[in-house]
């Protein structure tokens, strides 16, 4: 099923469609914004940014596609001038409740050391943890998620989806072609599946893009990004549309 934009916005015209997560949930809500316009290249649009909160609104078919910015979706707490990530602790979420698709992703910044992580200590419930091994780590804050989510989220008004775990390579420079063997797959999109199965509550819907990007060593921004190698992102146009074309699959059947 080839993507077509027309059905789409047709589809769910004055919808809210809101990718919520990483860097790459913001790839991918950037490369569908980017395929509609190529669709319908006459509507009339706006781009807005309001603090994390970032929405393009085709004005013709009321259709608004946001991306919302947060990287751990659980809390992250200044106290005493200390950063604390409550690994156990989701207090927002409300704007959640109000959008008619959503569209979860996140594992990058759960890896991260020194200066590139974003707190101090991890407090999970009232034990407080310097450090903590990071995939278990990245489980429990899906986990955390995943409760969340099964008690806040209605299946019969938001449909719910799930991007599976965007790879990086370690080197990316000077490449022309995909990768012939990607090698084992990615750990966390393993434990991510895992969790997925344990709601009970929530019709979710798993993007599932990991094994396809792994192959594709030669898709990230590499030497276009600026000052550094960046092997984590993607090229637009390049991998996140061939995500899109899966989840136009999804979105319309």
């Amino acid at each position: 099923m080839r993507f077509n934009g027309t059905e789409l916005v047709l589809k769910y015209k004055g919808k809210r469609i809101l990718f919520v997560g990483d860097s790459l949930g913001q790839n991918q809500w950037l490369s569908l914004a980017c395929m509609l316009h190529v669709a319908l290249p006459q509507a009339k649009y706006s781009l807005d940014k309001i603090g994390k909160l970032y929405t393009f609104n085709l004005m013709e078919y009321n259709i608004w596609l946001m991306f919302l910015g947060n990287t751990l979706f659980v809390d992250t707490v200044t106290e005493k001038g200390s950063r604390v990530l409550k690994i156990d602790s989701i207090s927002s979420g409300n704007i959640l409740k109000e959008v008619d698709v959503l569209v979860f992703n996140t594992w990058h910044w759960w890896d991260r050391k020194g200066k590139k992580q974003t707190w101090n200590v991890i407090q999970d419930g009232n034990i407080t943890y310097k450090d903590m091994d990071r995939m278990e780590l990245y489980k429990k804050g899906l986990n955390t998620w995943a409760k969340w989510a099964d008690s806040n989220l209605n299946s019969t008004k938001t449909s719910v989806f799930f991007q599976g775990v965007s790879p990086d390579h370690e080197g990316c420079e000077g490449k022309t072609r995909p990768m012939q063997s990607p090698g084992s797959i990615h750990p966390g999109e393993i434990e991510l599946e895992k969790v997925l199965k344990t709601m009970s509550k929530l019709n979710i819907r798993l993007i599932n893009i990991t094994r396809l990007s792994q192959y594709r060593s030669d898709g990230h921004q590499s030497i276009y990004s600026g000052n550094s190698m960046d092997c984590i992102h993607w090229c637009l146009p390049g991998v996140p549309d061939a995500w899109n074309q899966l989840f136009y699959h999804l979105l319309i059947s």
